[in-house]
């Protein structure tokens, strides 16, 4: 089988077996894939065996370094059960998915869980901060988990909360923060590590409009500097935002194309 970028342009299976279109994508120049969904299918079943739901019915799907992403999808898509999948939060039932040029579905569950925390940085809805600890404290969990010593995480996680412009609110609690604050606390956790990707689900939903827009405005800034995004979201205005959006139709790709930014910026260059 050829890979996407030998061909000049990344093709998604039909969205039926038999008449959905076939949905095309450019690949950007000399790109790396840095997600590779190969045919994957997420099936639950009940306890005696019969299937409940087909989740995800048979994706392939090719997202590059650098690129900025919008999944979307109503209730019931598959897109919640992709972006797990995508994390590493969970397992195809058939098919594979290669992150960043390894195979994550033959991996065990304590290399898989390694290899999530080294590539992957999770941004979510709720923020998900352990009250108890300091702002930097958060920020350096994720490297507490993967054996740092101490003076290097909290040099690591006083860089990257002045990045998103926490520096004077380092010893603070999540309680003391406001909704926009605690999510750039979140931002720097998910950085952190210096993952391969940045995951985001729906990170503006508890924020108001404009606190929203200024969380928005950050992932535009971190993309600017070469940041590959993928975010969940449900709202038309975020998906413009991006370069790439791709629809989620009963378990299947219904479209993928250009968002907003179309194909300006980093990942996107012909």
């Amino acid at each position: 089988m050829s890979s996407p970028a030998s061909s000049g342009q990344t093709e998604y299976a039909p969205a039926t077996a038999a008449t959905g279109p076939r949905i095309t994508m450019p690949v950007p120049h000399g790109a790396k894939a840095i997600v590779d969904l190969r045919g994957v299918k997420r099936v639950y079943y009940k306890p005696d065996g019969e299937i409940l739901a087909e989740a995800l019915r048979g994706v392939d799907l090719s997202l590059y370094e650098g690129q900025y992403i919008a999944i979307m999808g109503q209730s019931g898509s598959g897109k919640s059960t992709m972006m797990n999948i995508l994390g590493c939060l969970d397992r195809p039932t058939h098919g594979s998915y290669f992150l960043d040029g390894k195979d994550c579905s033959t991996m065990g569950d304590e290399e898989l869980s390694r290899y999530r925390g080294r590539k992957i940085g999770f941004v979510f809805q709720a923020f998900n901060l352990i009250p108890e600890l300091s702002v930097r404290e958060n920020v350096e969990v994720p490297l507490f988990y993967q054996g740092v010593r101490p003076a290097e995480r909290h040099r690591r996680a006083t860089e990257v909360l002045t990045k998103v412009g926490l520096e004077h609110r380092l010893g603070h609690r999540p309680n003391d923060l406001s909704g926009g604050q605690q999510q750039r606390t979140a931002i720097a956790r998910a950085l952190v590590t210096s993952p391969a990707v940045l995951m985001a689900d729906e990170p503006t939903g508890n924020l108001d409009s404009a606190t929203g827009r200024a969380i928005l405005d950050m992932f535009d800034e971190l993309h600017a500097s070469g940041i590959t995004i993928i975010m969940v979201t449900h709202d038309p205005a975020v998906a413009e935002r991006t370069q790439r959006v791709v629809r989620l139709k009963d378990g299947l790709v219904e479209s993928d194309g250009p968002g907003g930014k179309g194909t300006a910026g980093p990942g996107m260059e012909h």
